[in-house]
C-alpha cells in the first residue's frame, strides 16, 4: 500500500540543518554525501536536501510505493504531470509530479 514515508526539506547548509534539528527534536541524521542527510527508521523520515543536481524548491512530501513504473502509470492515468522523470539515488529510485492543484510530490520505492 502506498503511504507518505518522507518528508524532504530543501536546506543551504546539510550541517546547520541537521545540527539544528539534532539540538531541537533529539534527531539522529544519517549523511549520505555532503550535501544529503536524513533520519532513519521513523514513521515518517525526514530529508535535509543541499544538492546541487537535485535541489528542490519547496517541502516534498514522498510517497512509498512497492512498484514504481506501475504508480508512475497511475499518475499519469490520473492527469498528474511528471515534472521530474525516474532518476536513481543510493538506495531506491523516485519521480516528482504535479497534481492538478499544482502541489508537486514525489513516489519512491526502496531497492537497497
Amino acid at each position: 500500500m502506498a503511504r507518505i514515508s518522507y518528508v524532504e526539506l530543501p536546506v543551504t547548509g546539510t550541517a546547520p540543518a541537521r545540527d539544528f534539528y539534532a539540538q531541537a527534536f533529539g534527531w539522529n541524521f544519517t549523511d549520505f554525501s555532503p550535501n544529503y542527510a536524513a533520519t532513519t527508521g521513523g514513521d515518517v523520515d525526514l530529508g535535509l536536501n543541499g544538492s546541487d543536481d537535485q535541489a528542490i524548491t519547496q517541502v516534498l512530501v514522498l510517497v512509498e510505493v512497492q512498484d514504481l513504473e506501475a504508480a508512475l502509470a497511475k499518475v499519469e492515468a490520473a492527469g498528474g504531470e511528471i515534472v521530474v522523470p525516474v532518476f536513481a539515488y543510493p538506495g531506491g529510485r523516485r519521480f516528482h509530479f504535479r497534481d492538478p492543484a499544482g502541489n508537486v510530490l514525489g513516489v519512491f520505492v526502496n531497492e537497497g
